[in-house]
């Protein structure tokens, strides 16, 4: 290396240096509380709401939602939120909306942010007749406490985490975010996802379970329907203590289907090469057919029809009932 290379890499070694210690001296006076270094002003509105109202409508962004229980009996909305990016709250025509107002410049676009938006919703504990929330990135959060007759949740990459219930239809979709419904009860269930994972942990449901996701996987356990309706492409389906009175029917290009002491009255499962294994709780008539996959099937003759086609995919079901 020439003596000018080694200059300018000493040199360039004691600017990191030099970085790397202003770094440590800045973060260590803001406590290494890095929201500080946030460019973006934040601030929290509070909305106390006076009128009743049954239905509840959210349009937002890139705000979190969390539903909390309100243990005096008030209602309120806090808004923990940028400035310029403000939400507006009212009551009309039975209905709160919450909706987000974005007054910012192009330039107020560009710079750090650590912080994330924030929609609290401090309510009773009761049954409402409508919930609809259309999100873009935040999270949602839904506790036990609240009731719905409908319910309709649709966001890009967050997450919803639902734990109330809802008399007739719950209908929730993401693009990457995950699904995570547990402990809830319903008419009709109808959940979709691309990426996305989906988990129902102890649902109730007195219609139809349907499922429809690309290459996220889908965990259902102590399920209990009329019938399981699931199509995808690269996901896993895995159905534990899962139960529908008339239908499983099943589509997978290559995900894999699994049950564990699962049943219905008629099964139909067809994928490419997806694998479908397991355990049903009751004798079926199977039709197995495979290209080129092994079948392990058991030779029963009585029960419902259990019909699984696959192209190279793997069949093997046992009865464990």
């Amino acid at each position: 290396m020439s003596k000018r290379g080694k200059i300018w890499l000493i040199i360039a070694a004691s600017l990191v240096v030099v970085g790397l210690v202003l770094f440590v001296v800045v973060m260590s006076a803001y406590d290494w509380d890095f929201t500080k270094l946030s460019t973006q002003q934040y601030e929290t509105n509070t909305f106390s709401i006076d009128q009743d109202f049954n239905n509840i409508s959210i349009n937002t962004d890139t705000a979190d939602i969390l539903f909390s229980v309100s243990n005096d009996h008030t209602r309120k909305v806090e808004c923990y939120e940028p400035e310029n990016l403000t939400h507006l709250v009212d009551v009309r025509n039975d209905t709160l909306f919450i909706n987000v107002e974005d007054q910012r410049n192009w330039h107020e676009y560009i710079g750090i942010n650590f912080s994330t938006p924030k929609i609290t919703l401090f309510l009773p504990a009761a049954e409402y007749d409508s919930l609809v929330i259309k999100e873009s990135t935040g999270d949602i959060q839904i506790p036990k406490d609240f009731h719905f007759i409908q319910a309709d949740i649709a966001v890009s990459t967050g997450d919803v985490n639902c734990f109330a219930s809802a008399t007739e239809r719950f209908e929730m979709k993401t693009d990457t975010g995950d699904i995570h419904l547990e402990d809830v009860s319903t008419g009709t269930l109808d959940l979709s996802t691309s990426t996305g994972d989906v988990t129902a942990l102890g649902v109730t449901c007195q219609e139809n379970v349907e499922i429809h996701v690309s290459t996220g996987k889908t965990t259902l356990t102590d399920v209990s329907c009329k019938n399981v309706i699931s199509g995808g492409s690269t996901g896993d389906l895995s159905l534990k203590n899962v139960v529908a009175a008339e239908k499983f029917s099943i589509t997978r290009s290559t995900g894999d289907v699994k049950f564990e002491k699962s049943d219905a009255a008629e099964i139909f499962v067809k994928t490419d090469t997806g694998n479908v294994k397991g355990s049903l709780l009751s004798n079926k008539v199977f039709i197995a057919q495979t290209d080129t996959g092994r079948v392990e099937i058991p030779k029963t003759v009585t029960g419902g029809k259990c019909e699984i086609t696959t192209d190279t995919g793997n069949i093997k079901i046992n009865i464990s009932g």
